[in-house]
């Protein structure tokens, strides 16, 4: 069962990774609001190959291992910092599909942190 909720929570980020791709999210984040567009967009999706990775094999193996644990407690952060910056200028998260993706993402971290330290 953990197993299962852990690749359920990865799903999940992916998911809102994709979104916020398509919401441009580079745009009001500190590391990359400042570059030019193009540029932010490239920087975005590529620093996302060693993100990924890690969500991939650094989650592997025990089933309540330091990365998954730490990937649960982002997913619950994450959150916090989607409504932190909710009134940012640039920030195009305003429909119920993409906050739907965050929530999710943040309870599936909440719930595999009880599971797995329970």
């Amino acid at each position: 069962m953990l197993e299962l909720l852990y690749y359920i929570l990865v799903g999940s980020f992916l998911a809102h990774e994709l979104d916020a791709v398509r919401r441009h999210e580079w745009r009001i984040l500190p590391l990359t609001s400042f570059l030019p567009d193009r540029t932010g967009a490239q920087v975005f999706i590529w620093a996302h190959i060693p993100l990924m990775a890690l969500l991939l094999w650094g989650g592997d193996g025990n089933s309540a291992n330091g990365v998954r644990l730490g990937i649960a407690v982002f997913a619950i952060v994450h959150v916090g910092l989607h409504v932190l910056f909710r009134r940012h200028p640039d920030n195009e998260f305003n429909t119920a599909a993409s906050w739907a993706l965050i929530l999710l993402t943040g309870l599936l971290g909440l719930l595999y942190l009880i599971a797995a330290l329970g």
